[in-house]
Order: structure tokens, then sequence, then C-alpha cells
């Protein structure tokens, strides 16, 4: 039996594959790609603007998704967290490997896993092929974790799950986000949009800042307290004294930056208290940069976490959390449209325009 890959190759390009499904390798199987989001890596990648799994050479792209295990390698009977897995069974893993040997892994930091990256960006021609969820089926390693989804959990919430979820969760865990702290969001996608309903459970008051009305709206709805929109409260100085204003004049105790634009971590440390935490997600590539002043973080002795990917297991606590609270906040407005394989293109354009905050690929 075939299967299709798509593949991303040079800037905004991408084409379609057929191969044979590989047979599985001891301690690893083989998934039928459910559905699959477009994240925002994927379209830099798209883009050719991210130095992560996309060269010169055509490589399998997609890493959020659901699928179901459809052949399971020898001695696989159990997913990561100890549960009985069969053929049929609906899963999620996180997109890169841990492989439990190197320095971070084997301090307890297995999202710093030297080798987490040595299958992601595969090339479509060489096995098992299928190393990317834009494809119908998927491929997971052995030293790739692997979590049974729920049952009650539809896939247009689980797929969320894998990477923007689960990378908000650990970020706002380890900067210890508490019960009656203030928390600035720099961004209202979806990753901004998780992190508002994570931090509303928490116990934490929650600002959102954005320049798209239509998101700060859902914002609400996703647990923000208050909004401010910076197409309209244009000036820094300005945004500095509303939020002042909102925090009774000290500052916000956490920011979260998930915007991928740089200038937003220079805007971040003006907002944040003495002592305060800042998360920096969304800024992941090292082509981009801007001017910073970082007598800030001194005389306020602020905390800078950069958070690139998330522990395994915080994917299995996003599974949890959506579970529990899916029906409270609106996690079934974010994927506005579903597109075949061969309509990718098109999904990644709207995307990358903003025009949809979340697309599936049904393959």
């Amino acid at each position: 039996m075939k299967g299709k890959i798509a593949f991303f190759e040079g800037s905004k390009k991408f084409g379609i594959v057929e191969h044979d499904l590989p047979e599985p390798e001891e301690g690893a199987l083989l998934v039928k790609v459910l559905c699959t989001n477009i994240c925002g890596s994927d379209v830099k990648n798209w883009k050719g603007a991210s130095s992560v799994g996309v060269g010169e050479k055509p490589t399998c792209q997609g890493h959020e998704f659901v699928g179901e295990v459809y052949k399971l390698g020898r001695g696989v009977a159990l997913d990561s967290m100890g549960n009985p897995v069969k053929v049929g069974d609906r899963i999620v893993a996180p997109y890169y490997i841990t492989c439990g040997e190197c320095g971070p892994c084997k301090a307890g930091r297995a999202d710093l896993c030297e080798n987490a990256y040595i299958h992601l960006g595969s090339v479509p021609d060489q096995w098992p092929y299928f190393g990317g969820t834009f494809a119908t089926h998927y491929y997971i390693y052995p030293h790739q974790k692997f979590y049974k989804v729920p049952d009650d959990v539809p896939n247009e919430l689980a797929v969320g799950a894998n990477c923007a979820f689960s990378q908000v969760y650990y970020g706002l865990e380890r900067a210890g986000l508490k019960v009656g702290e203030t928390l600035l969001i720099q961004g209202a996608g979806g990753l901004g949009l998780y992190a508002a309903a994570i931090a509303r459970e928490k116990g934490a008051a929650v600002i959102v800042a954005d320049g798209v009305g239509e998101r700060l709206e859902l914002a609400k709805r996703f647990g923000a307290n208050h909004t401010i929109n910076i197409s309209e409260v244009s000036d820094l100085s300005d945004r500095e004294v509303l939020i002042k204003e909102l925090t009774g004049g000290k500052g916000v105790d956490v920011a979260m930056e998930v915007t991928g634009f740089a200038g937003a971590f220079e805007e971040g440390i003006h907002h944040l208290a003495v002592m305060g935490r800042y998360i920096v997600i969304g800024i992941n590539s090292t082509a981009v940069s801007a001017d910073i002043h970082p007598g800030y973080i001194t005389r306020k002795a602020l905390t800078v976490y950069g958070v690139v990917r998330y522990l395994p297991e915080y994917l299995y606590k996003s599974l949890q959390f959506i579970e529990k609270f899916q029906n409270k906040y609106p996690f079934k407005e974010f994927s506005e449209r579903t597109f075949t394989l061969e309509e990718l293109g098109e999904a990644l354009r709207l995307s990358a325009d903003r025009k949809i905050t979340r697309a599936i690929i049904k393959p």
C-alpha cells in the first residue's frame, strides 16, 4: 500500500510524492494521519525563513497532528504513560525525539535534548519516508514519545495540544505563574489564546495585546480580563501607562511573547514589574533582531525564559486540560477551515496572511 507525503522545497514551494508504507522497526510505529494543523513554524519554513529542517533539499514538514495507530513495531504495547495501545487507537506525539543519553536529558531537561531534531526535516525519498505530518501517514521513531488521546476529546481539539498548547503550558509552569499574579500575553493567535485559558485556570489575571480586533474579542472568551489593541493604542508610552493602570502601578508579574516579532521583546521588558519573569516563545529565528535596552533587565532584576520546546509529558497534561475544559472555552472555534493535502498551498497562504487562526489538513 502507498501513502502520500508533502514536502517543502525553497521559498513557498511544495510538492507531493507517493511511497510504499514502511514496516516499523523495533520500538517504532506507523500511524495514519487523521488531521494535522498548520503551525506558525510551518509557515516560516514554507517561506524559507526558518533554520530548522529546511534547506536546499526537499524536506518533510508538519508536526501538530492526531493519528490512528496503523502498525506497531516489535515491542510496542504501551504508550509513554504506560497505557495499553493497539492498532486503531488515536495518538499524538511530540515532533522531536528524546534520546535519554545526552547532558540535558540526564539533567531532566529532555526538552533540550541534543538529538531532538535528528529526524526533523527528513528527505521524502529516504526511508522511512513519512517524516512529517503533512502526509497520509507518519512514522514515530523508537525514541519518540507518544500518548493516547482521551476518547471524549475530538480530533479537532486534540490536534492543537501538540506543540502550541504544550509549549505555552510548559512556559507558564517554567516561569512559575501563581494565583493572584498578572500575566501579559503578547499576541492573540493560537498560542496566546491557549495561554489565556491556562493562566485563568491557574488563578492569574490576564492581559492580552494584539493588533487584530477579532482576535482580541476571542481572547476575552478564552479568559482575558483585559485586552489592548495595539493598532488603537499605537504608542509604547501609552501602552505602558495603560498597563500600569491595570496593575496598580507596578507592571505585570509575568509576560509571554508569542508574536514572532523581534521588537516585541523590547516592549515586554518595559511592561514587567520588578522581579518579573519573561517567557519568550514566538521569536525562534536567529535571522531577526531588534534594538533592546538591557538595563531594564538589570535594574528590574528580570528573569528571561527561552522556551524552544516542552517536556514530552506536557503533551499528555495538555490533553487532560482540554478534556476537562473543552466546553468552558471555545477551543472548537480555533480551526475555521479544513483543507485537503492537495490544498496545502492555499492553507499556508491564508495562515501567513493571518486570515485564519488555525488551518486543519485532513489528508
